[in-house]
């Protein structure tokens, strides 16, 4: 069965840095949010974290927004995590699952969950890390649970397995989101909505790959192989 984008129940969430793209999936209806990172923002050139993030939500200011703290300790990361939950009331705080020291957040989760904030804890990969994050959660308060499905993929696992008992360990907590993360292809989308994940982030480049792939005709698609091959050849200018 063919089905596109607007066929999928999950939450697509748009994941970049980029100014001018987040407001242009911003205003598409099928994208529903939006989510950054350190990674993201270097990318795309940014070194004013906070001028950057404060000139967005001057358009994004309803779609939930995920914005990630970047000290390595737990104090500062805690205060810049109040300062970035000050800036809108879409905004999440993306917390990552440990500082480079591997050392848990958390206390900090919990900490933060405790007083309002909403977070996305993200760079989860285990089964253990989401059991320890649904403890930590404030049921009571939005949050987002970022599991790295990608990456899991990347070391040969399948990640659907996971995902799946990822949403039975947050089953007690209503205000609590799956999110699959780290999408490599269109593919990977539907996998997260087939498994039940609330939302699935993705790229900028995926995301246009999606939005006009999805659901193409494979007959169609196996013709604008064959004349791109054709159309690169004659560019070319093979000959034999």
């Amino acid at each position: 069965m063919k089905r596109t984008l607007k066929d999928l129940t999950i939450k697509i969430f748009a994941d970049g840095a980029d100014k001018q793209g987040m407001l242009e999936l911003n205003a598409n209806p099928l994208i529903q949010g939006m989510t950054t990172n350190p990674t993201l923002m270097r990318k795309a050139g940014l070194t004013d974290f906070e001028a950057f993030a404060r000139d967005v939500l001057q358009t994004i200011t309803v779609k939930p927004l995920s914005l990630e703290v970047f000290s390595d300790e737990f104090p500062e990361m805690k205060r810049q995590a109040l300062k970035i939950n000050s800036w809108a009331k879409n905004v999440y705080v993306k917390i990552p699952i440990t500082n480079t020291r591997g050392e848990s957040s958390l206390p900090l989760v919990k900490d933060l969950a405790s007083e309002g904030v909403k977070l996305n804890v993200t760079a989860i990969l285990t089964l253990d890390q989401v059991r320890g994050v649904a403890a930590a959660l404030n049921p009571a308060v939005p949050a987002v649970v970022s599991v790295f499905a990608g990456r899991i993929a990347d070391t040969g696992v399948d990640p659907v397995g996971v995902m799946a008992e990822s949403k039975k360990i947050l089953a007690g907590l209503p205000q609590a989101e799956l999110l699959w993360a780290s999408v490599r292809e269109v593919l990977n989308i539907f996998q997260a909505n087939d498994c039940g994940c609330h939302i699935v982030t993705a790229t900028h480049d995926v995301l246009a790959k999606a939005l006009k792939m999805a659901g193409m005709d494979l007959g169609e698609l196996s013709l604008d192989t064959v004349k791109m091959f054709a159309n690169d050849a004659h560019a070319a200018g093979f000959k034999l």
